[in-house]
């Protein structure tokens, strides 16, 4: 007797076995071009529909265009856009030509760009004109991007800066006659991910993740037809772009796209004024909510169904208060940039089980989870460990490495082929509910957004002021943590408050608003190794 999941499974499997006429195909053509895509509206009370059909007509001319730039198939094009329309029908647009998109998130500064567009080889730049400038260089006039080698387009281009128009561009193009054809191998996608040391990975991502991205959609998130979706991530981060952006629209269910800095107000109104069914945050958006207070009648007028939480472990205690004020309790899910989600406290009704607050969940059907120890074999329930892949009995897994990285890419195998390690410890019961402890590395977890120390350490070692400099993750109520930087500084200065502020909104302007350290301690000294390495664990003891 077939098993309906595991059915399900095999069919997300199955479509990606012979060639694709692109991406794009499955994200946005095969659908009714009749039915609302997303709900756009931005901090400036500007809002719009789009259909299907709209995004359809956009995105074939826009290809045209980055086609007629030289685009092709296996091109970068990096995508330094805010949340809205110019984003989606880019993504369309470059997968399309079977070429690669290099997200970019928008709150970073002129140091996290260049990296990211040197390293990835990326021939053309999509931006906006509040954006732009950052493509010019830090404030110490380096990391500038040569835009006689790399092309530009701009939203609201500046004549000055001598790039194209975006919307310029539509007028006299023709469509594109057709789609490139792509395999379930060919990259669709180089995200990069913070390290802890050196710079961030680029995560290559096959268009076979497809499959993973659809399971998650149908089985973590349960998404059906009908539904109103809201994913308030970044598309600038994987949570934001595989599930905000690309998951449904491979469903080609509609879903909100809101270009605005988050506040509780608003995410109440937007709930109620879209009729919200399916909502997923970090948990930071929860925790926001349950601080600045909600009338419990609210949840009398809301169309909420589900909640998701991803990011960071949720609290318990937010889960409670989400039951009394939103109705439905927080089902938290977990994953990360390699590989997208794997473990979850599914919505799916033919998953649900008992739920226990304060567990990640379940693994997701097409993954085998399991526990190694620090020998590298499988340890049995109640046992601490690394969460670790077990690929041979994983048909959904699809990382393919670090892009141009060998060296990072075989530390994920430190025991063989057949594990995938994580970087995240965890255990699990007898009825197979992981529990996550921590991090393994020095990875900051700061309100959803994943923080590599090595960049934000640079960054400040650039200010005039600074000798040396290590940085943490210190607990956040609200956040979960936030960045702490211990600063040596050179002898011809001295701290203040003015000197804190100063190397704060020098990393904010040259790094990314995210990063900066909210915290600073002026120290004399780092504790090292013998060999010279920073010892961040007694830092954070």
């Amino acid at each position: 007797m077939s098993n309906p999941i595991n059915d399900q499974v095999k069919h997300f499997i199955q479509q990606y076995q012979e060639p694709i006429s692109s991406v794009t195909k499955l994200l946005c053509d095969r659908h009714d071009e009749n039915k609302i895509a997303f709900y756009y509206e931005n901090a400036n009370g500007i809002k719009r529909r789009y259909t299907y059909g709209e995004l359809k007509n956009d995105s074939i001319i826009f290809a045209n265009v980055l086609k007629s730039l030289g685009v092709k198939k296996g091109s970068r094009v990096a995508v330094l856009l805010p949340k809205g329309p110019e984003l989606i029908v880019s993504v369309l647009a470059i997968w399309r030509l079977g070429a690669v998109h290099v997200p970019l998130f928008t709150a970073f500064g002129p140091q996290a760009i260049f990296y990211r567009v040197e390293n990835s080889g990326a021939e053309l730049i999509i931006t906006d004109s509040n954006n732009r400038p950052k493509l010019k260089g830090t404030t110490a006039g380096m990391d500038a991007i040569d835009t006689n080698k790399i092309k530009v387009i701009t939203v609201n281009a500046n004549p000055v800066d001598g790039d194209l128009d975006y919307w310029s561009t539509f007028e006299n193009t023709e469509p594109l006659e057709r789609n490139e054809v792509v395999t379930k191998d060919d990259l669709f996608i180089i995200l990069y991910t913070s390290g802890t040391t050196g710079h961030p990975k680029g995560v290559q991502v096959p268009v076979y993740a497809l499959a993973a991205f659809e399971a998650y959609m149908r089985f973590g998130l349960d998404l059906r037809e009908g539904d109103v979706f809201w994913n308030i991530a970044d598309p600038g981060w994987a949570y934001g772009l595989y599930y905000a952006v690309i998951g449904p629209l491979l469903l080609g269910e509609t879903f909100i796209v809101y270009n605005a800095p988050f506040n509780v107000e608003n995410t109440l109104r937007v709930f109620q004024e879209y009729k919200v069914t399916n909502f997923a945050a970090a948990p930071t958006a929860y925790r926001s909510m349950r601080a600045e207070g909600i009338d419990s009648s609210l949840k009398g007028k809301l169309q909420l169904r589900v909640l998701s939480s991803a990011g960071e472990p949720l609290n318990r205690d937010v889960i409670k208060w989400a039951e009394n004020y939103l109705g439905l309790p927080i089902y938290d899910h977990y994953g990360q940039t390699e590989q997208g989600m794997v473990i979850n406290n599914h919505h799916h009704p033919d998953l649900q089980s008992t739920y226990k607050p304060g567990t990640m969940g379940q693994p997701m059907p097409g993954f085998k989870i399991t526990i190694l120890d620090d020998h590298g074999v499988e340890a049995g329930p109640n046992i601490e460990g690394q969460i670790s892949i077990d690929r041979e009995q994983s048909p959904l897994f699809w990382f393919r490495g670090y892009y141009q990285n060998e060296e990072k890419t075989a530390e994920r195998y430190l025991y063989g082929s057949r594990y995938y390690l994580t970087g995240d410890d965890s255990s699990y019961d007898e009825n197979g509910y992981f529990y996550f402890s921590g991090r393994n590395d020095d990875i900051i977890s700061s309100a959803g957004y994943r923080i590599g120390p090595f960049e934000v350490e640079s960054a400040i070692m650039e200010h005039v002021a600074v000798a040396e400099t290590a940085v943490i993750g210190v607990p956040d109520e609200r956040r979960g943590e936030v960045v702490k930087a211990y600063i040596v500084l050179k002898t011809s200065y001295v701290p203040s408050k003015e000197l804190e502020k100063d190397i704060q909104q020098y990393v904010k302007s040259n790094l990314s608003a995210h990063e900066y350290p909210r915290m600073i301690e002026f120290v004399d000294a780092l504790p090292k190794t013998p060999s010279g390495k920073i010892q961040r664990f007694l830092l954070r003891s």
